[in-house]
């Protein structure tokens, strides 16, 4: 992979001596639109394109670790998968396309190689991808994807098929699904049979859904994805330990002012929309922020300000993370300043917040410093904070203990089946999911996911704030009068 800077030579090294991996497997020559990645394309890329195809396919990933983790059917990801990979990752040259699907595999290898979590993810959201992706394609494709790659696998013959006809048969009508037949294509039955190793295909094996003879399982055409799969993830899984060590060694350090910064942050990007700024002029005032906490806060804002409500005080990543997110419900700067100073006096006296606090909230609006417009932080970000001791920031769903997380959520009123369902989500990693149910839990309703702490708040309204749901401007938000919203 080569950029447009002093750096092509060493990058372009780095892939060709074994950092993305060695063999063959559609890195060139466009016969097939799938790819196994074995060899890093040899292409300018600038340091756009490098950022922007690989937000492009993340947008991608991150639907399918969505929709997978909140149970859709085959069916309903791989329509999800196609669509988004049509509008984020096709071009109109099919070079391009190809290219593209390359380039951004490969950068965000870079990304995802440095932790044995983010390894994890990257590897079971792209072996996903391309399980679809080859499902999609024609039969024809399959088997040259197959040839290209050089597996080391043989479809039976006539002969054999002829012989092995009736117990194959026995397994598709098992499996309800049509009979093997006779009729020869290409010099092979139209029902093509391909044989592999029993262990290489233990999925197939524990479902009965292949016939097995002498250590070899007969794997009929469109159960030919997971012989591919399997391969793929485990070149995958070899090439991202070479990659990390790689990145470590050299790449790390020599491209901490170009390249680093963006590697780093790719991992915890937020793809969705802008809370920096206000879409309208929705606002929310210092009057109603008891009553706002209580009802529409996320879980991580809402025990944040419980926390600087009884503590009156917030270190450093806690105050930013409120703060931020405060500033994008639509807390005007006098306000956010009001509370603040009056939290804080209780403790330290107006004074000493004055003169020790008061600047840090006028930067983060934009008033000091930089004048820069700071932007509240996502989910992504907050689940990937460290917090420590005597910290309150972070993600309750990833950095509470169980014990308090359980018992938090049971202050929230919600019924023992929700209960169950947003802690079962938590051990499994979830978080982002473990919030969305527990919005639906509070409100009664349906979520789409959650992604962002004011995407969160922005939902929570217009479920409790009919009138926000058609877009009108000066709203006030406050709650006197509202209707509670059943937990239970």
């Amino acid at each position: 992979m080569e950029f447009k800077t002093a750096t092509n030579r060493r990058l372009s090294n780095a892939a060709s001596t074994g950092l993305y991996g060695t063999g063959v497997g559609g890195a060139g020559g466009g016969a097939s639109r799938l790819s196994l990645y074995q060899v890093a394309p040899c292409v300018e890329v600038s340091i756009e394109e490098f950022e922007q195809f690989a937000l492009d396919r993340l947008r991608v990933l991150k639907a399918i670790e969505e929709n997978r983790a909140r149970g859709r059917r085959l069916e309903e990801v791989e329509a999800v998968v196609n669509d988004l990979w049509r509008k984020h990752m096709r071009t109109p040259n099919a070079a391009d396309a190809h290219n593209k699907d390359m380039i951004s595999h490969f950068v965000l290898r870079l990304v995802y190689c440095r932790t044995e979590e983010l390894r994890r993810w990257f590897l079971g959201m792209e072996t996903t991808l391309f399980r679809q992706r080859f499902r999609s394609e024609t039969p024809e494709s399959q088997r040259r994807f197959m040839e290209e790659c050089k597996f080391p696998y043989k479809a039976i013959n006539t002969t054999e098929f002829e012989a092995l006809k009736d117990k194959l048969g026995q397994v598709a009508r098992s499996l309800n699904q049509p009979l093997p037949t006779g009729m020869v294509l290409h010099g092979l039955t139209s029902t093509i049979y391909i044989y592999v190793p029993f262990e290489e295909v233990p999925e197939l094996v524990a479902t009965r859904r292949v016939f097995l003879q002498r250590g070899n399982a007969f794997v009929p055409r469109d159960q030919l994805v997971a012989i591919v799969s399997n391969h793929f993830r485990a070149r995958l899984s070899k090439a991202l330990v070479l990659t990390n060590r790689k990145w470590t060694a050299t790449i790390a350090e020599e491209e901490k002012d170009r390249l680093t910064p963006i590697v780093e942050a790719l991992s915890t990007r937020y793809l969705g929309p802008d809370y920096s700024q206000l879409k309208s002029k929705t606002t929310i005032g210092l009057q109603d922020l008891d009553s706002l906490a209580q009802r529409s806060f996320p879980l991580c804002m809402r025990h944040l300000y419980t926390k600087v409500k009884e503590d009156h005080h917030l270190r450093h990543g806690g105050r930013q993370q409120l703060g931020l997110f405060l500033k994008g419900a639509g807390l005007k700067l006098e306000d956010a300043l009001a509370f603040w100073r009056a939290e804080f006096s209780q403790k330290m006296g107006v004074e000493k917040f004055d003169k020790e606090y008061s600047y840090n909230v006028r930067h983060n609006y934009g008033r000091e410093g930089k004048r820069t417009d700071y932007t509240p932080y996502s989910c992504m970000k907050i689940i990937m904070a460290t917090p420590g001791v005597g910290d309150h920031h972070g993600c309750p769903f990833r950095h509470f203990s169980q014990e308090n997380l359980h018992a938090v959520i049971g202050g929230l009123r919600l019924n023992a089946h929700t209960v169950d369902d947003i802690m079962g989500k938590v051990r499994n990693h979830h978080y982002q999911l473990a919030c969305a149910a527990t919005f639906e839990g509070v409100h009664g309703c349906q979520c789409d996911g959650i992604n962002h702490p004011n995407q969160y708040f922005e939902q929570s309204q217009k479920v409790l704030n009919p009138q926000l749901k058609s877009g009108g401007d000066d709203l006030d938000l406050s709650l006197q009068g509202m209707p509670v919203v059943p937990n239970s």
